[in-house]
């Protein structure tokens, strides 16, 4: 008899009315791939609330199986490189959003999307990683490549309580860097100067139409809201500095003007972690591991069951999800 296991999965109506329930699938239900894989753990990004909510068209086919993260163990191989009972890890090329993804026990992918578990790391810490802290440093490699340091000056980080924020806060502070953190939720300021962040400021500083240009204040950015708090951000970084943008949770709109970019030099730099090649990956998988501190990454860390992922996904694209949850799978 074949095995099933279970699964989320998104369907839309004829009327493009989306739903989203947990079903029993079998592995021919799966996509085409080369690599089969036993999902052991895997975690919900802001991108993964959207999908599971419809609130923005992150569902590219349906029906689908959301999840961009996942990690597991490879359980039939047709691709060279992979074999099985490797430990692997997968975010990024369209998984969750035109290939099933990570919130179901079965995974089946092309081999060429994964990368080895990386050294120190077990599965469960992978996902609290995940795509958010995955981006988090390659905003920063962004900013380093741009030559940005320290010593230019302070470094602003928006969304600071979400997965990306969190991240990028204790990172930021491992480097060295003097970090003001940006949140709308003041009740998390010791928690984000318990990350490392110098400052914490109310993101309502950010939240008025800017001047084309204002007070310079920060070397460098690290921005996951995108819209007017971008602009403000833009307006405000010093001479010569640079933004690493990477979300638009407050729009996708971005009210500036060209005066941040030809008056000041000011740089933005555009992040993306989906379409980012193996070599590159394994680069920042190991920059991770040197950077992070785990402590800080426990701090910022929840542990769900499977069975909370859509209730889960509500709460984050509502802004009530501080930090990175991780879910082990059935």
């Amino acid at each position: 008899m074949t095995q099933s296991f279970k699964a989320i999965l998104v369907e839309r109506d004829e009327n493009k009315r989306q739903s989203v329930s947990v079903v029993d699938m079998t592995p021919a239900d799966l996509m085409d791939g080369n690599v089969e894989i036993a999902v052991a753990a895997t975690t919900i990004n802001y991108k993964d609330g959207l999908a599971l909510t419809g609130k923005a068209p992150i569902v590219r086919r349906f029906p689908l199986v959301p999840g961009i993260d996942l990690a597991g163990t490879v359980i039939s191989s047709s691709h060279a490189d992979w074999k099985v009972g490797d430990k692997v890890i997968l975010n990024g090329w369209g998984i969750g959003e035109s290939h099933y993804g990570a919130f179901a026990e079965r995974a089946r992918v092309d081999g060429d999307w994964l990368v080895a578990l990386p050294n120190g790391f077990s599965m469960r810490d992978a996902m609290a990683v995940g795509t958010a802290g995955f981006t988090a440093m390659r905003c920063v490699m962004r900013l380093e490549e741009l030559g940005m340091t320290p010593e230019r000056g302070p470094v602003v980080v928006t969304g600071a309580s979400g997965g990306v924020g969190s991240v990028a806060i204790a990172i930021l502070a491992k480097l060295g860097w003097h970090v003001v953190a940006v949140t709308g939720r003041r009740e998390e300021d010791e928690f984000l100067k318990g990350l490392g962040a110098a400052e914490v400021i109310d993101r309502a500083e950010l939240a008025s139409a800017p001047k084309p240009l204002e007070a310079q204040r920060w070397a460098a950015g690290v921005d996951a809201v995108g819209g007017v708090t971008l602009a403000h951000m833009l307006a405000s970084i010093k001479h010569g500095g640079a933004v690493a943008c990477c979300g638009n949770a407050s729009g996708m709109d971005l009210p500036t003007s060209v005066a941040p970019f030809i008056l000041r030099a000011v740089s933005l730099l555009g992040v993306d972690a989906s379409r980012v090649s193996r070599a590159e990956r394994q680069r920042t998988w190991a920059r991770i591991a040197a950077d992070l501190d785990p402590g800080k990454l426990a701090a910022i860390t929840k542990d769900i069951g499977f069975a909370d992922i859509i209730e889960a996904g509500r709460e984050i694209t509502e802004g009530k999800v501080r930090g990175r949850l991780v879910v082990a799978m059935p």
